[in-house]
């Protein structure tokens, strides 16, 4: 999942995209190195974002998913929102995914819009409202807690007859950086909910903070960590780097051929 940000002010300056004709090169870039999905979003969550409103996010986001939609056909793209104003705009502009960073406790009517129209669904965990979502809960165990948060969100969303979930333990949001590694750690864990697992980790707090260094020099240590993700049983990794990304899985595929089957 190869990340398009349309927004002047995400944590990563090499993922903003700000007109329809550099979204459309860098999603030619992104397909040709294999991405499959694209995730598109028009509100940063970086923390100390400016707010933006329901109808300049979907301004932001709409034009671009329809011109991606007509030039790439193939590739699936998400709506990367917690509005469900928004995640209906972009579908209906072309969108086939909504990855919601608030686990359908963000907006009024997620499950009821999601489980009525069967929107293929990333359920992200968070903890409060969107401006808490950098708060940090006092966990006793984060692992737990965290499934304990999603299992509920899962089973309700399967008793209304809902098929399409993803499951993404929210690296980031309502996590300190210990917790972060916690939870990456013991990813699989999260395969007791039944659904593929997502990995947001590139370029994330968790790895240049811990390094002491920038968001624009965490390649590598971005390549690492998703290495152990997918050896802890990630299905997606959302990323701004996908050849490096796509050689990650390559080579991880082939160690997996030949005997590895996780991280013990």
């Amino acid at each position: 999942m190869g990340i398009l940000n349309i927004t002047p002010d995400s944590f990563y300056e090499g993922s903003r995209v700000t007109s329809v004709d550099l979204a459309l090169k860098q999603a030619s870039e992104m397909i040709a190195a294999g991405a499959l999905i694209l995730d598109i979003g028009g509100h940063s969550t970086r923390p100390g974002a400016a707010p933006v409103s329901p109808e300049e996010e979907i301004d932001r986001v709409c034009s671009i998913i329809s011109a991606i939609a007509s030039a790439f056909p193939t590739v699936i793209i998400s709506i990367d929102t917690y509005r469900v104003a928004v995640a209906k705009a972009a579908l209906a502009a072309g969108a086939h995914l909504f990855n919601d960073i608030g686990a359908g406790q963000m907006d009024e009517g997620v499950y009821d819009y999601i489980v009525e129209n069967q929107v293929p669904y990333i359920l992200s965990h968070s903890v409060g409202r969107f401006e808490q979502v950098h708060e940090v809960p006092d966990y006793q165990n984060v692992v737990a807690e965290v499934l304990h948060d999603l299992l509920p969100k899962v089973q309700e969303l399967r008793s209304r007859g809902f098929k399409d979930l993803i499951v993404d333990p929210g690296f980031g949001f309502s996590k300190s950086l210990d917790h972060n590694y916690q939870l990456l750690a013991h990813l699989r864990s999260f395969k007791l909910l039944g659904a593929p697992i997502l990995a947001g980790l590139s370029r994330k707090t968790m790895i240049w903070k811990e390094l002491g260094i920038s968001a624009d020099e965490a390649l590598n240590g971005t390549t690492v960590l998703h290495t152990i993700a997918l050896l802890q049983g990630a299905s997606i990794l959302r990323v701004h780097d996908v050849k490096e990304a796509k050689e990650t899985i390559h080579l991880v595929q082939k160690l997996q051929q030949n005997g590895i089957s996780h991280l013990l």
